[in-house]
């Protein structure tokens, strides 16, 4: 069923997504699921070292069958499980959560708006949402903590969250979950003022290093 595949797609990869701000703790698992065609190229590898979410994504969209889709997809899924497994024993620091939430941000108000990641699919907007929603359970974390030392900075951050999730939901079309309109669909205001909010959110959270030195 090739639109029920389509329609799962996004929303299956929105859960990675989720964990990107602190992916650099996966090792190669990253790479191995996450990894699009343009990454291998510039590593001079071809489609035959491709594995993970955009290979079955480019199937999908490009042939528009399910068909050559089963051994990634079971590949995908023992990465996925082997992820889990090593969740709890990974390293996570405090640094690298604050870190990780500021770069993530930063690349997604300015590479990810290009249409980079999801260049078959188009559908960029659940991952810019994941991406926010892993920023923000990040925030979450170190909230009470940053309210108690700079309520100003915490009071600040949240209402940037708020803006930039208040622009996202303008393009969802589900009362209640996702559905997401195609990026391409968006028009080059549209993701300017998605850039800028994502950036002017990146800035104050940048500022939650603060907590690490007391």
């Amino acid at each position: 069923d090739v639109q029920k595949a389509k329609q799962i797609y996004p929303l299956a990869r929105m859960y990675f997504e989720r964990s990107e701000p602190i992916a650099e703790s996966f090792g190669d698992l990253d790479p191995r699921i996450d990894a699009r065609l343009a990454d291998l190229t510039e590593e001079g590898k071809t489609e035959k070292d491709w594995s993970g979410f955009h290979k079955i994504e480019k199937v999908l969209w490009e042939k528009n069958t399910t068909k050559g889709t089963k051994a990634t997809a079971e590949q995908l899924l023992k990465d996925v499980k082997e992820l889990r497994a090593k969740i709890p024993t990974a390293e996570v620091t405090p640094e690298l959560m604050i870190t990780g939430a500021v770069d993530l941000l930063n690349e997604v108000s300015t590479t990810k708006v290009t249409g980079e990641e999801e260049i078959f699919s188009k559908t960029d907007l659940y991952d810019f949402k994941a991406n926010i929603e892993g920023a923000e359970k990040i925030y979450e974390i170190f909230k009470p903590q940053l309210d108690k030392t700079d309520a100003k900075l915490s009071a600040e951050i949240a209402a940037r969250f708020a803006a930039v999730n208040s622009l996202l939901a303008k393009h969802n079309k589900a009362k209640n979950g996702y559905d997401y309109v195609a990026y391409n669909k968006l028009s080059k205001n549209d993701v300017k003022a998605l850039a800028e909010a994502v950036n002017q959110l990146g800035e104050p959270l940048a500022q939650l290093g603060v907590l690490l030195e007391k």
